[in-house]
């Protein structure tokens, strides 16, 4: 008796969220692009077959619960690890006991490491033969991108499923279950909360259950009325502010700088802006912005705007001398003159093609009459000889083959100053021709 209050008011103590989270697989909230009928995770539980599984996606996503579920549903025990605080002492203690556990006939347990990207390569190979050898069903849980963060032989030996941000529909779901249910919930409490509150903490959670649901319980807690009644402005104050996801090493790194350069490739400023506006906030590494806006100003702007590379360079070394936050200024100016600039990536594809030809082509031997010919024995080799010095010319052209074939790299654009090197080159290659 007396352990059976000590567990209720042990569950009472716990957030929300935690209380609310999903007994059966039946009350698991989204993922249905592989939780839905025919997908293949639910043909692996059905199967009652989990193998080895990474699961991958945003904080609040349910990777842990999920991770629970699965193990509930195919009649395994589950032993959850983490990496930030474990090591491969604890991994082998939990193998140990896996092969125990099979070694007297019962199924293959669930081992959960959550933070899985956080284990070093040693680490994760201390998992091998065991996942190999099928003594227990790996899940793993990360916000990084697997295929960056989990070792490469751990993810040809897992299933990789990608977990979603929640939609607003599901975390308005969430929500009213919460404020219905008398175990687990708010329902006994008699708390009121207005639709346009749960439809503000749905729209602003980003897809986090555990945020929305935090959010809720702050705002009916801090709450002076009795009953509770939450409105939208409540609900505003208690869900407070945050970047939210902002991994350095992880997607968001890698998503985020993708989706600038291509804003800045497409002209757009205003979403060059705001993305690079997400970076700062996430505390994204100066060094790396500024080198990325360097490369573009190359690769994307080119000699359509020989002042992009200046600008940029400009900006990457005033930024290594006055740092944050007065950095955000530079960068701004750097990134909406890349974005307006007129684009060329001619001088990409130029050496781009270039070497794939030096690559795969037969080797241009250099013409004789472009050899050095300052060594004492370059006469008697004929090193140089015919080599006509260009500014004898009268207008600096000198028309010989530099080459030895016909080959063509660099075609500048129509935009910009490229308009006029494109002019520029059609007479050059006239006059290296001897045409006047």
């Amino acid at each position: 008796m007396f352990q059976s209050q000590e567990d209720d008011y042990l569950d009472l103590a716990k957030p929300l969220a935690a209380r609310m989270r999903p007994a059966t697989l039946q009350e698991y909230v989204g993922q249905q692009h592989i939780l839905g009928p025919g997908k293949l995770l639910r043909r692996m539980v059905d199967a009652g077959r989990l193998g080895s599984i990474i699961l991958s996606g945003p904080p609040g996503t349910g990777k842990t619960t999920l991770a629970i579920l699965l193990a509930k549903e195919t009649g395994s025990r589950f032993r959850p690890l983490s990496a930030v605080t474990g090591g491969v002492k604890e991994v082998r203690e939990a193998l140990a006991w896996a092969t125990d556990l099979v070694a007297t006939g019962e199924p293959r347990p669930v081992l959960f490491i959550d933070e899985i990207h956080r284990f070093s390569k040693s680490q994760q190979d201390a998992l091998l033969p065991d996942v190999e050898a099928g003594i227990v069903s790996l899940i793993g849980a990360t916000t990084s991108n697997p295929y960056f963060a989990v070792n490469g032989a751990l993810i040809s030996r897992s299933q990789v499923f990608q977990l979603q941000p929640l939609s607003n529909d599901d975390i308005t779901h969430l929500l009213r279950r919460a404020l219905t249910d008398s175990v687990r919930g708010l329902g006994a409490s008699g708390v009121r909360v207005d639709d346009e509150a749960i439809d503000f903490l749905a729209d602003t959670c980003e897809g986090d259950a555990r945020r929305a649901l935090t959010a809720l319980e702050i705002a009916i807690a801090s709450c002076d009325q009795s009953p509770p009644l939450v409105s939208r402005d409540a609900a505003a104050e208690s869900i407070g502010t945050r970047i939210a996801g902002y991994d350095g090493t992880g997607d968001d790194h890698y998503d985020l700088i993708s989706a600038m350069i291509k804003s800045i490739r497409g002209s757009d400023v205003d979403a060059a802006i705001y993305w690079l506006a997400r970076m700062l906030e996430g505390g994204e590494d100066l060094r790396f912005l500024c080198r990325r806006l360097v490369i573009l100003a190359s690769e994307d702007v080119g000699n359509a705007d020989p002042q992009a590379l200046p600008m940029a360079v400009a900006c990457m070394q005033a930024c290594e001398l006055i740092g944050l936050p007065e950095s955000e200024f530079m960068l701004s100016q750097t990134v909406a003159y890349l974005a307006l600039a007129p684009k060329s990536n001619a001088a990409t594809v130029a050496i781009g093609s270039a070497r794939k030809d030096v690559r795969e082509q037969k080797t241009v031997h250099v013409p004789q009459h472009l050899r050095d010919a300052h060594s004492a024995s370059a006469e008697t080799q004929g090193r140089g000889e015919g080599y006509i010095y260009s500014h004898d010319s009268p207008d600096g052209i000198a028309a010989q083959d530099y080459l030895g074939v016909n080959r063509s790299y660099y075609e500048p654009v129509d935009r910009g100053f490229e308009k006029d090197l494109r002019r520029r080159k059609e007479w050059i290659s006239k006059r290296l021709k001897g045409d006047s």
